[in-house]
C-alpha cells in the first residue's frame, strides 16, 4: 500500500486442520469464502470502511485461465472499491527487477506450487510456461539437488518457448539475461545453476520472495498518481 508497505493479514485464521489458512492453491482460488474473509480483513486494515476512492492492484499466475481471473474480480468488487487493475504476476516481477532499457524479457518465477516462465516483449506476454510445482514439492530431497532439480524444470520450459520462437525474441531475452524472482530464487547455487544451464547470466531480483507483490505496488503508485483526481472530494486517494 502506498506509503505503509506491505501489510499481512492482521488476524491470520485458522483451517479446520488447526493450519493457517491456504484458500489459494496452484494459483487458483479453491475456497472462495475463506478467500474473501482474508481479503476483508487486510482490505479492512489497509483501507477502513470507506474504500469509495481506493485502487486494487490483483497480480495473477500468468496462465491463470478466465474462470479463476473472475472469481478474483467478484470478490475484490465485494470490497467495495473504486477500480480493480488486474496483472499477470510476470508483468509485475518485471515492472520492480526488469531492467530499464526495452526489448524481449524472460522472467522466471520459482514459487512454493508452482514454476513459471514467461516471454515479455514491449511489456506484453508473448509466451509463457508453468510447472505445477514448486518449493513445497521438494521437501524432502537432498538440498545439494534442488539447484538440478529445479533447473531440469526451469530450461525444459524455455526450451520449448525457444522451439516455438519465430522472431528471435527468446535469443534476444537470453542474451539480455532472465530475471528470477520468487522463493525458490533464495536456495544456495540455484542463480549460478541455472546460468550455467542457459549458458547466460541470470539477474536475481532483489528480496525475490516479494518480487511480484513490490511490482505491484510499483504499478499502483503510478496509477494513483497520474489519475485525475475528482475536485469535490478531499483525502488522498489510496
Amino acid at each position: 500500500m502506498p506509503g505503509r508497505g506491505l501489510l499481512p493479514d492482521p488476524f491470520p485464521g485458522s483451517g479446520p486442520d488447526g493450519g493457517a489458512e491456504r484458500p489459494v492453491r496452484r494459483g487458483r482460488i479453491v475456497d472462495p469464502e475463506t478467500c474473501g474473509r482474508l481479503l476483508g480483513r487486510i482490505a479492512d486494515a489497509a483501507l477502513g470502511p470507506d474504500r469509495s476512492d481506493s485502487v486494487i492492484v490483483l497480480s495473477h499466475p500468468v496462465l491463470a485461465g478466465a474462470e479463476h481471473r473472475t472469481a478474483a474480480r467478484a470478490l475484490l468488487a465485494g470490497l467495495g472499491t473504486t477500480r480493480v487493475l488486474v496483472l499477470s504476476s510476470a508483468r509485475a516481477a518485471a515492472a520492480y527487477a526488469g531492467p530499464r532499457q526495452t526489448g524481449p524479457l524472460l522472467v522466471v518465477d520459482l514459487g512454493a506450487e508452482l514454476t513459471e516462465a514467461t516471454l515479455l516483449v514491449g511489456g506484453l506476454v508473448a509466451d509463457a510456461r508453468q510447472a505445477e510445482s514448486g518449493l513445497d514439492d521438494l521437501d524432502g530431497l537432498d538440498p545439494a539437488m534442488l539447484p538440478t532439480v529445479l533447473g531440469r524444470t526451469v530450461l525444459d520450459m524455455i526450451t520449448s518457448m525457444w522451439r516455438h520462437d519465430r522472431h528471435g525474441a527468446i535469443r534476444g531475452a537470453l542474451r539480455k539475461g532472465p530475471v528470477l524472482a520468487g522463493g525458490g530464487a533464495l536456495l544456495s547455487d540455484v542463480t549460478g545453476h541455472l546460468a550455467r544451464c542457459l549458458g547466460t547470466r541470470v539477474r536475481l531480483a532483489d528480496d525475490p520472495s516479494t518480487t511480484v507483490v513490490r511490482g505491484a505496488g510499483q504499478i499502483l503508485s503510478s496509477v494513483l498518481r497520474h489519475r485525475p483526481r475528482p475536485p469535490e472530494r478531499s483525502g488522498h486517494p489510496r
